[in-house]
């Protein structure tokens, strides 16, 4: 009993084991029936997974249905690998991941070609199941807009067969394109009187071109009927559609009415605009036709006035007369060409006090009515046919323009000026820079721009009095602009003055000179005669002539600093040319005539100091009492001077 026990205990829980195991293998997978795409576009195939298992433990394959109905694969993974098949038309322009959303598998297909329309299948098996997800792709292609072809020929309402209307043409769409007859927005249906023919073309490419042929019996009515075709052509997002431009027909019919009317332009007329004008009547039996205005006529159908004025406006009357039986009908049509004046303003110029009030109107005649804005410097600054400003300053000074328009009728447009001047005292607008430094030599331009009327006179002066000639000047609309050019020779402060009859006004710009200095080179050499070859005991050497850092210093100090050297230079001269010659009179340490140089002196050595002034003059050279030596006893560079 107990084994009897154990088995069933044993079968359950593998019953219980296989139905839980059974559960967790479960699968599903959903798609959508169809997916649309223009052809070269990307297409996107998505399948939605349900299942108790990870992705990595299933097998996924993506399939498409050949044209023969068999079944080809383009893709393969498993857990241990993700293949895309070769040697199949999706090869190089398929992709298969997720979308980013737990269970979605998505098939990519770039560059998407007619012949990719097809149905993919994606098939997911688990251990014991099997799951499959259909998606039929379907490819669009834009046809081109459709042509038509007319016939030119008249056509008569006596013909006993139908006529031939035109033919109309879509081309290259995919699928293929549909196409429809309308008379004045009629669509067109086969029966007695009309005969549509329709025929299709698969192009090498695939694509599908579509003509369509109207045939019909014409009647009296159609003379003024509007015909066209229309393409009606599928797309992703539905139908669309595309048509051809209106067009007539020439229907041949004894004439028993006239019509008149302007062809070009469309809407109204306005002077200077080109009119053609047609005379037509609802027959075409030989006719002599004529068109009349008041007092003169024109042999001719179709009328052309050129620059029409407003005295062309009126009742043009065309006159049908048959050669057969001489009769004649009539019909006539009204003109009315539209005007617009050249603009007036009044007044055309005001010269006004500042502070004083501005007003002026601008109007012109016109047939329609009008619509007026005031600009100036091309802004606007008011609408209506008066401009009126309060408290007017400098500023409102210039040129204002009145533009005229009629609104219904584009490129209807004149216009007019006011020329405002508004008197007072000058007022000088403040420069940028009147405080400004320079480098000697260099040219300084100067500006004052001065607002005034009557237009001021500006003189430019210097601190000294001096009058500055060769300004520059130039009117504006406030006021006017004078210029001056300055050269920078030493710190200068000039003066801008500008006057009318209501008063002055000034500025002054002071000029700071930059100078630029340079350090000579100077050698100092000290030698002692304690042994027989000099000793240089110390030497500093800076390179002549060389560039000193640029220093910001008035001229007139640098020129006392060159007066105080040239000076101290000449002393130094003086001073040792009188010692010299003392020295050869005997007038010092107690020497009558010239002493020997070889002969002993005190223990002290004798000290030689060598000086060159900064234009490299001659050393002089002093002993230690003040004595020049003479050359012949300087020795060469250094001057030996013996115990």
């Amino acid at each position: 009993m107990a084994v009897v026990r154990d088995c069933a205990s044993l079968l359950i829980g593998l019953l219980v084991f296989f139905h839980t195991w059974g559960a967790w293998a479960a699968v599903d997978i959903e798609m959508e029936d169809k997916v649309n795409v223009v052809k070269g576009g990307t297409a996107q195939i998505t399948g939605v997974l349900t299942t108790d298992e990870g992705v990595g433990s299933m097998i996924i394959q993506w399939l498409y249905v050949k044209k023969s109905g068999e079944k080809q694969r383009i893709y393969y993974q498993d857990s241990t690998s993700k293949l895309i098949d070769r040697g199949t038309p999706f090869t190089d322009r398929i992709s298969v991941n997720g979308t980013g959303a737990p269970g979605d598998l998505v098939l990519t297909i770039t560059d998407v070609q007619l012949s990719d329309e097809t149905q993919f299948i994606c098939i997911v098996r688990t251990i014991d199941m099997t799951a499959e997800g259909r998606t039929s792709l379907y490819v669009y292609d834009t046809p081109a807009y459709p042509t038509i072809d007319v016939v030119q020929t008249g056509i008569s309402v006596t013909d006993d067969d139908l006529s031939k209307i035109g033919t109309c043409e879509v081309k290259n769409g995919y699928p293929k394109p549909n196409i429809t007859w309308y008379r004045n927005d009629t669509p067109l249906r086969n029966n007695n009187e009309v005969k549509i023919v329709a025929s299709t073309t698969t192009e090498s490419s695939g694509l599908v071109s579509v003509k369509s042929e109207l045939s019909m019996k014409v009647m009296k009515e159609d003379k003024d009927a509007k015909f066209y075709c229309e393409s009606s052509y599928q797309v992703p997002e539905g139908i669309k559609f595309s048509e051809t431009k209106r067009f007539n027909i020439t229907v041949i019919y004894p004439s028993t009415a006239v019509s008149v009317w302007v062809e070009s332009p469309k809407g109204k007329i306005k002077e200077g605009d080109s009119v053609e004008l047609h005379c037509q009547g609802d027959g075409n039996m030989a006719s002599i036709i004529t068109i009349s205005h008041k007092d003169k006529s024109w042999e001719t159908p179709v009328l052309m006035l050129d620059n029409v004025k407003r005295l062309d406006s009126g009742d043009y009357q065309c006159t049908y007369m048959e050669t057969e039986t001489f009769s004649e009908i009539y019909g006539k049509t009204n003109l009315f060409v539209h005007y617009l004046d050249e603009a007036v303003v009044s007044p055309s110029d005001l010269e006004l006090e500042k502070g004083a009030k501005l007003e002026a109107t601008c109007n012109a005649l016109s047939s329609l009515q009008t619509h007026v804005v005031w600009f100036k410097n091309g802004e606007e600054v008011s609408k209506g046919n008066t401009l009126m400003l309060k408290d007017t300053m400098f500023e409102s000074s210039g040129t204002y323009v009145c533009v005229v328009t009629v609104p219904e009728i584009e490129g209807m447009k004149t216009n007019g000026t006011l020329l405002v001047k508004i008197n007072g005292q000058p007022e000088i607008s403040n420069p940028k820079h009147t405080e400004m430094e320079e480098s000697s030599g260099n040219m300084v331009e100067l500006t004052c721009s001065i607002k005034g009327f009557p237009t001021p006179t500006v003189d430019w002066s210097t601190s000294e009095g001096k009058v500055l000639m060769g300004a520059h000047e130039e009117e504006t609309e406030q006021g006017m602009v004078s210029r001056l050019s300055v050269q920078v020779d030493s710190d200068t402060l000039i003066f801008c003055n500008a006057s009318n009859t209501y008063g002055t006004d000034g500025v002054a710009f002071n000029i700071k000179t930059i100078m630029h200095t340079t350090s000579p080179a100077t050698t100092t050499t000290i030698t002692t005669s304690s042994t027989a070859t000099p000793t240089i005991i110390s030497s500093s050497t800076v390179k002549a002539n060389t560039e000193t850092p640029q220093k910001k210093i008035k001229k007139e100090g640098s020129g006392v600093i060159i007066a105080v050297i040239i000076i101290c230079i000449l002393l130094l001269a003086i001073l040792g040319s009188v010692l010299y010659f003392l020295y050869k009179k005997g007038k010092i340490c107690g020497r009558s005539g010239k002493q020997d140089l070889t002969k002993e002196k005190s223990n002290k050595d004798s000290i030689v100091v060598e000086m060159k002034s900064d234009n490299t003059e001659e050393a002089v050279l002093l002993g230690v009492n003040g004595e020049k030596q003479p050359p012949s006893d300087q020795g060469g560079e250094y001057l030996d001077v013996q115990k």
